[in-house]
């Protein structure tokens, strides 16, 4: 898979550089400004970004708005934003604009390079990966109308859990409740957000989206 990567802070970056390679990544660029990351993106069209929010010039929402940018271009191409910061404004638009895979991860919260790795890798194929903290920050509003808006509590907690990228059995022990109730949690949370029957994989998505949407301002 071809990386294009954006960081300012060299020894990070650098760092990042030699992990994707020692997991057969290939780094098709590494920048460490806006521009720059816009323009490799748009040449490369890699399988995937990773991302940084502040970047050069103006170290405040450099590295989403560039990514938003690509993705307007590129629809559907893939960005996982790796940053110490949730900036919520553009961190909604770019998660719930419907296409491609997307994650957010917060820096001091990735505990080892397999996490880190499996959150590359699941963005690449069009998969979610979010950290919960990303996400309690950014629903601080729960919704209250629309769809979404009908699941029960448990079912949002189990949905929550969907967008930070779960599987159902780890939803299960974190939960404290069997697998086959998830199951029957994530059936009826398609059927309420009008999800067909379709590829699961497939499914999750399309529902962490339209969670992450009913939490735009």
């Amino acid at each position: 898979m071809r990386v294009v990567l954006a960081e300012d802070l060299y020894l990070l970056r650098e760092g990042l550089i030699q992990l994707l390679r020692a997991y057969d990544f290939e780094i098709a660029a590494a920048v460490e400004s806006g521009p720059e990351l816009l323009a490799a993106l748009l040449e490369h069209r890699p399988d995937v970004a990773v991302v940084d929010v502040r970047l050069p010039p103006t170290f405040t929402d450099e590295g989403l708005r560039a990514a938003l940018e690509a993705r307007r271009q590129v629809p559907g191409l893939p960005v996982l934003v790796l940053s110490q910061h949730v900036e919520q404004v553009y961190a909604r638009e770019l998660l719930a604009d419907g296409s491609g895979g997307v994650g957010y991860l917060l820096k001091d919260r990735v505990l080892n390079a397999e996490q880190f790795i499996d959150a590359v890798r699941r963005v690449a194929l069009g998969g979610t990966a979010m950290d919960p903290d990303v996400i309690a920050k950014l629903l601080t509003a729960a919704p209250s109308a629309g769809p979404v808006g009908e699941l029960t509590p448990r079912e949002r907690e189990v949905l929550a859990m969907m967008a930070e990228g779960r599987s159902n059995a780890a939803i299960s022990q974190r939960l404290f409740i069997s697998e086959g109730a998830v199951g029957k949690h994530t059936a009826s949370i398609f059927g309420k957000l009008g999800l067909a029957p379709s590829d699961d994989d497939n499914r999750r998505v399309l529902a962490v989206l339209a969670y992450l949407n009913s939490a735009r301002p």
